[in-house]
């Protein structure tokens, strides 16, 4: 039976992506609309509907993408009103006080298609909210959002300074959207001066450079697993590498560490690790090295000592054309690391990366661990923190895989 019609264009789509919608993914790309009732504008929602006109849902639509529509609902009688993103706000800012508790200082609010907000990213730092839009449906609509975000932060006692918009990244111009970045104006709410914001997490504080620093500042899905570091971390002498701010190596360094060695091959990354070793009273326990990581586990012997290896470098690889040469540099990383351990040494290594799957992952850990003679002993298998939650059904939400290996 077919729904009725209201005041938005119709898309009929495929039966594979009536399949794929029905199986929970949102994401409707252009080769599978099979045709429209009228000219819609970027950015404006439209009904979609299978081959028998059965209602499927509705979403945001963009001729510029190759992801033509992103649903957003899959009720017919929903109104895309102030009350409508107000209740969708809300519903993701509960979730994170259950599964976060009082560990809220610092923690992802909203995480795109996993919160039903395609394509929309907003991270919490203390009293700031910093977001990053990559739909044009929630670029049209940010002006109703936003101020949204402040309220119910607001009336849950939480004092908000300030939204910064980390909109420089090139994906935007695929959607039809400028790059840029800046404060975005609340009314009543002055502008903040400084584009830095000191949070805490794990008991460790770090000052979040939310207008330079990756992504929107500070990687808050590794959270957790830092804390897995610390916990066995004690007595060891730690090597961080890709250290970026200093996370794992604080923690280490906190949670009772011998010593620590910290190295990334950006100088401004080590100088803000460094910057946030002397907050914490932490600097006589870390080192700090400015090097190629591929180069310095080659020119490392194991007389160095180290007996606790932390790899966490960025994603090696952001589509599936080149897996083959991520999967060569994960492996080398791994490898080198793994002959430098001592028997009853420790090893945490993880990938950022969605199209390095976990199967794939783990193959390339067992060839690294044959190639080296050594035998691991699994101790964990985590994922990211459940702020940024895998929605099943949706791999892309699915994309951070930390292990902690004992070489035996």
């Amino acid at each position: 039976m077919s729904f009725k019609k209201r005041n938005y264009t119709v898309a009929e789509v495929s039966k594979k992506a009536e399949e794929s919608l029905l199986k929970g993914h949102p994401w409707i790309y252009d080769t599978e609309v099979r045709s429209i009732d009228s000219s819609p504008t970027d950015g404006d929602i439209v009904d979609v509907i299978n081959r028998k006109g059965r209602f499927i849902g509705s979403g945001f639509y963009n001729s510029n993408s190759k992801i033509r529509i992103r649903l957003i609902s899959k009720n017919a009688n929903d109104k895309f009103d102030s009350a409508f993103f107000e209740r969708r706000i809300k519903y993701a800012w509960e979730y994170r006080k259950t599964v976060m508790g009082n560990d809220l200082n610092c923690c992802r609010i909203i995480f795109g298609e996993a919160d039903t907000f395609p394509g929309l990213t907003v991270d919490k730092f203390n009293d700031i909210l910093v977001t990053q839009t990559l739909s044009l449906g929630i670029e049209k609509r940010k002006d109703m959002i936003f101020p949204l975000l402040y309220k119910v932060l607001s009336e849950d006692g939480y004092n908000i300074r300030g939204i910064f918009e980390r909109n420089d990244v090139r994906v935007r111009e695929l959607e039809g959207m400028e790059q840029g970045k800046g404060f975005y104006p609340l009314e009543g709410i002055p502008v903040p001066e400084s584009t830095s914001v000191i949070i805490t997490e794990n008991g460790i504080r770090y000052n979040v450079d939310f207008e330079n620093g990756q992504k929107t500042g500070f990687f808050l899905d590794q959270k957790y697993n830092r804390l897995a570091v610390s916990r066995i971390a004690k007595g060891r002498k730690v090597l961080d590498c890709f250290t970026h701010t200093g996370s794992f190596a604080l923690n280490a360094a906190l949670g009772g560490a011998e010593r620590v060695c910290a190295v990334d091959i950006s100088e401004d990354a080590v100088n803000m690790a460094k910057r946030n070793a002397g907050m914490n009273n932490l600097s006589d326990r870390i080192s700090f090295v400015c090097e190629n990581v591929f180069d310095l586990l080659s020119s490392l012997t194991g007389r160095e000592g180290y007996d606790f290896i932390i790899l966490d470098p960025p994603a090696f690889t952001k589509s599936r054309a080149t897996i083959e040469s991520a999967y060569r540099g994960y492996k080398e990383i791994n490898l080198r690391a793994m002959k430098l351990l001592p028997m009853g040494g420790y090893l945490a290594t993880c990938s950022c990366s969605h199209f390095m799957s976990e199967g794939l992952f783990e193959k390339m850990l067992r060839e690294a661990a044959l190639d080296a003679h050594v035998s691991l002993r699994r101790i964990e298998y985590r994922q990211q923190s459940p702020d940024h939650p895998v929605l099943y059904n949706v791999p892309e939400t699915e994309y951070l895989k930390f292990y902690l290996f004992q070489v035996v």
